[in-house]
């Protein structure tokens, strides 16, 4: 496209270059813009004054180094600091901050829904006791100790706990396969430590939300468990 002539609006411009693919990221086509004079694009867009000057420098130079630079020029130029100078580095911090935000209600949602799960599981726990009281009776009196009834009530709480955390598990892998198709460009990855971890952390809640309907059956009398309708 060199020496092509390229019309924006009512002006013509002359192609005297064109620069380096940078692809698209977040789903934004980085490709899709052009570079004009100064000058005639205050005049195309009937402005005054420049809304923003971004400037690149090596990688070498520090950040705030170069900002002292540009003030300083600027303040020289107009007289007073009638302008806002934003590194990479605080745009960073923001967007950092940003992040840690959102992790954060993230979090607390999460909190919230593993305490409604835990509140479930007990509460369905605590009715599997009471509907099978006969049963614990009999298991008593065939020679079943206290640890090994504690140990079933628990084990079922667990598995209880790890079908919700796989079935948590496969909705987000699925949700974030789909983004994926949605928007290709935007990177969508589940890691398999955070899948264990989330597994693991399924178990811990089906433990502590299984303790008191556990140990409530395992305190259960046999003779008068047997005797329960």
């Amino acid at each position: 496209p060199l020496g092509e002539i390229v019309r924006i609006g009512s002006a013509r411009f002359r192609v005297v270059g064109v620069m380096e693919s940078k692809g698209q990221v977040l789903g934004f086509d980085m490709d899709d813009a052009v570079y004009i004079p100064a000058a005639r694009a205050l005049e195309l867009f009937n402005r005054e004054s420049l809304m923003e000057i971004d400037v690149v420098y090596g990688s070498t130079v520090r950040s705030d180094r170069m900002a002292r630079a540009v003030r300083t020029l600027l303040i020289n130029r107009h007289g007073r600091e009638d302008f806002t100078i934003t590194t990479q580095d605080q745009m960073l911090d923001v967007l950092g901050a940003i992040l840690d935000k959102l992790t954060l209600a993230v979090a607390a949602l999460g909190a919230i829904s593993l305490l409604v799960g835990a509140v479930g599981i007990t509460t369905i726990m605590t009715i599997a006791v009471h509907d099978r009281t006969a049963e614990i009776g009999l298991l008593a009196a065939l020679g079943a100790t206290r640890t090994q009834i504690l140990g079933i009530f628990l084990g079922e709480a667990v598995m209880l706990a790890m079908v919700g955390g796989t079935l948590g598990l496969a909705a987000g892998w699925g949700g974030s396969r789909l983004i994926h198709a949605l928007v290709p460009a935007l990177p969508t990855h589940v890691s398999p430590l955070y899948m264990t971890l989330s597994l693991v952390l399924s178990a811990i809640i089906g433990v502590s939300a299984g303790v008191f309907p556990a140990r409530r059956a395992a305190r259960l009398d046999p003779v008068q468990s047997l005797m329960a309708e």
